[in-house]
């Protein structure tokens, strides 16, 4: 089989594409023929060794995937050759084919594509427990996100719509302000444009009751500083790349709260709130509540590319690997 391979850390560019041997299927496991592979910001992390876990090279990056059964080990009786499944690994899914867990995997809705249930898992289980859980987001409640049009900026507006709030996002240009719109926000504001805190706080009628913060970098403080007395802060990393300090006079004279949501605490500390979550969510993508966007399709053999539009923040919605 052909897969993508990080032989040394470093930037995207750096991996190849390899032939491999065909993973052998143990007990309990499925071999699942990759119809696509979500790109999410981390893997680009992983490959540079600048995320927080690391992994020795060489190895095949990739998390989120779907596609079709192949071969089944023992013990598996809940799945059948042919089955469409979708699923998540830390790394392995940037390539043809991939033997994971039959536990961990989820049958497709019908109606859903490869494309779509494939950049589904990461971007829609960060986007619902911050907003459904960290922020507790109300209905009628004013939900500002950062980062609107990116993987998880894109799945947080559509849930803070599906929850009942008044979404307002926040891009870095109209074309991305359009793609936000397009998936339910009720207003936005392009950054550099109009200044943001103002500008903010007159769409939110005198400060938003929380924000989601994906982003970080150089609007997060006027981000803050448009919150309303009592509203949360909630942070879910820094695609900018930039961390942003933040003026703790702020938080004591707003009485704003600042969270963190980063998903394998969550999942650890919060299990039965990740529980209700995925059900939920789960259940949205199979009613067609919650849809992804595909802003790319790249073939394996330009991996590479469809990491570098990520990690650069070019990309709109959800970019995929189609093998």
């Amino acid at each position: 089989m052909r897969a993508i391979r990080c032989n040394a850390y470093g930037p995207p560019r750096t991996l190849v594409l390899e032939r491999q041997p065909i993973p052998e299927v143990g007990r309990g496991e499925v071999l699942v023929r990759i119809g696509a592979a979500s790109v999410n910001f981390p893997d680009a992390l992983i490959v540079g060794n600048r995320y927080q876990i690391s992994v020795d090279p060489p190895f095949t990056p990739g998390s989120d995937f779907a596609g079709t059964v192949e071969k089944l080990g023992a013990d598996v009786d809940a799945l059948r050759v042919g089955d469409r499944v979708y699923g998540s690994v830390f790394t392995g899914a940037y390539a043809e084919e991939l033997t994971v867990p039959a536990a961990g995997l989820q049958r497709i809705p019908d109606g859903v594509g490869f494309a779509e249930a494939a950049a589904f898992p990461t971007a829609y289980a960060t986007a619902y427990d911050a907003v459904r859980s960290t922020a507790a987001i109300g209905a009628g409640e004013a939900l500002v996100v950062l980062g609107a049009a990116g993987g998880v900026g894109s799945a947080a507006v559509q849930v803070g719509k599906l929850l009942g709030a008044r979404v307002i996002a926040c891009t870095s240009s109209d074309p991305k302000l359009a793609v936000a719109r397009s998936l339910g926000a009720d207003d936005g504001v392009v950054y550099g444009v109009e200044p943001l805190k103002e500008r903010l706080k007159e769409l939110t009628d005198g400060g938003a009751h929380a924000v989601i913060d994906p982003v970080g970098g150089r609007w997060a403080e006027e981000a803050l500083r448009a919150t309303r007395y009592g509203g949360r802060y909630v942070v879910v990393g820094f695609a900018s790349g930039s961390i942003p300090s933040i003026p703790l006079n702020l938080v004591l004279l707003k009485g704003v709260i600042v969270k963190g949501y980063e998903i394998a605490s969550f999942m650890t500390r919060e299990p039965e709130a990740m529980a209700r979550n995925r059900a939920e969510m789960w259940e949205h993508l199979a009613a067609g509540r919650l849809r992804p966007h595909i802003g790319g399709r790249y073939p394996l053999e330009r991996a590479a590319e469809a990491m570098a539009a990520v990690a650069e923040r070019r990309a709109l919605g959800k970019v995929v690997i189609e093998p």
